[in-house]
């Protein structure tokens, strides 16, 4: 095994003057409390097929690389939909349909009523759509279908149809939109307001709050499963997280900020360079939207523009933002893979490895990684967002066929 694919990296680094170093301030709690977290772990561990993903300690790669420890959350056997968001997009799906056909009957319709088929007629008559790269559609394809509701699901061009198929499988219809992932978003939100059907978005804006605030909640099952995986062993010194919009590293820093206060890990975005819009927002200091001219082959993580919620707790939250270029991703997927020594090989999408990815090239440039703090002690949690979604991409970029490796 061999880092000299990290060595040339290209990266961009900004330190967060804005940054706090303290406990989690209680003006967050309207953002994310820890009563709203709680709520969905118990909702969400109690589902049919739950159980906690992995939480592997990569200690060779660890050892070659020069810190004590790697941990990867390793989401590819999620609810087997392949990826974290099995978790947030299905989970909001049933929050609205308890909200929406409490208002159609009058009644007060709790998520256990709808998990039950209490008001399946109802339900019937609800039609959820959203807009995705990949795997969010999918989830809230799975909730629509396990609850019963109409789902349409609006992909922009540069989607997969491997990613397109999944989703059908799981009985939604495909509305496909020119452009990229902003321009689906804003085409699904067109459609549902002229029609009457309701968004289930992990993009918060302004008049919008709700659904993605359930979603982040959602994805918080991951940091309830890494607290009691952890045990006894030593926290995490640093988190480096996708960003994306913003949801995911948003639920995941707010959640590890209310365990661990002042000790919490640094946390380090790491984006696209091709889409940076968390980077772009941390130089500015305010959320700022970016147009993406040439796509990644990142494809979850290809956004332009930063979710409200995620930025309230990222712009004090997040120590760093980075961004890494293409070339190291699939490097980064072959590297799991074959696996370093007696670690563990597995399969891990495009997407997923953008946090392992920065901090492998972190740690070969000394200037970024004096910057970040990271020796030979350091202890580095990244989240395994997804298996390998797109097989066939996988295997093209990999050259092994996922169901070869043996997780």
């Amino acid at each position: 095994m061999t880092l000299d694919a990290y060595k040339n990296a290209t990266l961009n680094h900004h330190k967060n003057t804005s940054y706090d170093e303290g406990v989690y301030p209680s003006s967050l709690d309207s953002v994310l409390s820890a009563k709203t977290i709680e709520d969905a772990y118990t909702t969400i561990s109690s589902w049919k097929g739950y159980e906690a993903t992995p939480l592997y300690h990569l200690h060779n790669l660890a050892s070659e690389a020069g810190v004590a420890d790697i941990l990867y959350k390793h989401e590819g056997g999620r609810f087997g939909l392949g990826s974290f968001k099995a978790l947030g997009g299905a989970y909001a799906v049933l929050r609205l349909l308890a909200e929406e056909v409490s208002k159609r009957t009058g009644k007060d319709v709790s998520i256990a009523d709808i998990q039950g088929g209490s008001y399946a007629k109802e339900v019937s008559e609800v039609t959820i759509v959203t807009a995705t790269d990949g795997n969010h559609g999918r989830s809230v394809a799975w909730g629509s279908q396990s609850f019963g509701a109409r789902c349409f699901i609006y992909m922009h061009a540069g989607v997969s149809k491997g990613r397109a198929k999944a989703v059908e499988d799981l009985g939604a219809t495909v509305i496909w939109v020119d452009g990229n992932y902003d321009e689906s978003v804003r085409q699904a939100a067109q459609d549902a307001e002229d029609n009457g059907w309701f968004v289930v978005s992990d993009t918060s804006y302004e008049g919008y709050v709700n659904p993605p605030r359930n979603v982040m909640a959602g994805y918080t099952v991951m940091t309830n499963e890494i607290k009691e995986q952890l045990g006894g062993a030593p926290a995490p010194t640093h988190v480096f997280l996708q960003g994306g919009v913003g949801g995911l590293a948003g639920a995941m820093c707010t959640h590890l900020w209310q365990i661990f206060g002042e000790n919490k890990p640094r946390f380090v975005i790491v984006e696209p360079d091709r889409a940076d819009c968390l980077y772009q927002s941390g130089i500015k200091g305010e959320a700022v939207d970016v147009h993406i001219t040439e796509e990644t082959i990142m494809a979850g993580l290809s956004c332009g523009e930063v979710s409200n919620l995620g930025w309230e707790i990222l712009k004090s939250g997040t120590a760093d933002f980075l961004t890494i270029s293409d070339d190291i991703v699939a490097p980064t997927m072959k590297l799991l893979a074959n696996g370093s020594g007696d670690d563990v090989s597995f399969a891990a999408g495009e997407s997923a490895v953008a946090g392992l990815a920065g901090a492998l090239a972190a740690l070969q440039n000394e200037g970024i990684k004096e910057a970040l703090g990271l020796d030979e002690n350091s202890r580095i949690l990244v989240f395994g967002t997804e298996g390998a979604t797109d097989p066939a991409i996988y295997e093209e970029l990999v050259g092994v066929a996922a169901d070869s490796l043996a997780a």
